[in-house]
């Protein structure tokens, strides 16, 4: 089945993204390994192409009796604590997929076979950057479909409390998100920009991850962050940053929330053509609200420009 495969489908003539309309994927397999941050084992990670149509599909080459092919899917999503979780029918799962799947978005890749030897996508310094290093280094090329796009028709909100999660109706990828933390390195922070491959580059692929030095231990005990250190988190301590470099940006805090929000995002299966807002939200909440979206036929549709005969040739 391919990543557009349900949806209903019409034409039109708009500029985003990719200038020339046509999906992508990368030019040749690239290669990187590190640690999974809640797992901490080491994991080798292969990005190859892949053919058009297939959308962003993970194998996990460690698993050879069953099925271990796990495309990246709103409906495969089964676990959202601390990071985002996909799941096969044969019960195949890789976790942690969303700073990855923020690069691959956000460079336009739509169709992408990543190959891992291990449950987890290595967390790297936790931030996108080094997938984004690791796409340029492999390069990108055309493929001969029309790239597809969900469009936002209606708003779509969940809402959990004082935590909400909204698509709205936009004619480009629009992001705002806002944060609310009771910390003195915190506090409140908020974030809105057009999200393009440049604003994605120089604002947000480069913030990190975060935590508490007081939650590691429980976090731990639960199975989790088994692999974080300051050399993939930032790590708050009280009112400061243990962290000897520092922070990245003044608010990378939020930053690095839209950046989740991004990959959060895009098991929709293709790019987005709405407007992302998200209060206090975590992934739980950016899964509902798409989960929600693709519930409601009317609030959406996928659109798709044709090329021209000369843009095909």
């Amino acid at each position: 089945m391919t990543h557009a495969e349900g949806f209903r489908v019409s034409y039109l003539g708009f500029a985003y993204m990719s200038p020339d309309h046509h999906e992508h994927t990368i030019a040749v397999p690239a290669i990187c390994a590190g640690v999974g941050l809640h797992t901490g084992q080491r994991v080798r990670l292969s990005v190859r192409p892949a053919q058009a149509g297939a959308g962003i599909v993970f194998v996990r080459t460690d698993i050879t009796d069953r099925d271990n092919r796990v495309p990246a899917r709103a409906d495969l999503v089964t676990q959202t604590r601390l990071g985002t979780v996909i799941t096969n029918a044969a019960g195949v799962s890789v976790s942690t997929i969303e700073h990855l799947m923020a690069a691959l978005s956000a460079l336009g890749v739509d169709n992408a076979q990543i190959e891992l030897d291990g449950p987890e996508v290595p967390i790297m310094d936790g931030s996108s950057l080094p997938f984004v290093q690791l796409l340029d280094q492999a390069g990108f090329r055309r493929q001969f479909l029309p790239q597809s796009f969900i469009e936002i028709l209606k708003p779509v909100t969940v809402i959990e409390g004082d935590k909400r999660a909204s698509l709205l109706p936009c004619d480009r990828f629009e992001m705002h998100f806002e944060i609310d933390f009771d910390s003195a390195v915190i506090g409140h922070q908020e974030v809105d920009l057009v999200v393009t491959e440049q604003s994605f580059r120089t604002e947000l692929a480069a913030a990190r991850t975060f935590g508490f030095i007081e939650g590691v231990e429980a976090l731990r005990a639960a199975g989790l962050a088994r692999g974080g250190s300051m050399d993939n988190a930032v790590v708050i301590d009280g009112d400061r940053v243990l962290n000897a470099e520092g922070l990245r940006f003044v608010d990378e805090f939020v930053r690095h929330k839209a950046l989740d929000a991004i990959g959060d995002l895009y098991v929709l299966g293709m790019p987005l053509l709405g407007r992302f807002e998200g209060i206090r939200a975590g992934h739980g909440l950016n899964n509902a609200v798409v989960r929600e979206l693709l519930s409601q036929p009317e609030a959406y549709r996928v659109v798709t420009r044709a090329p021209s005969l000369q843009q095909a040739g």
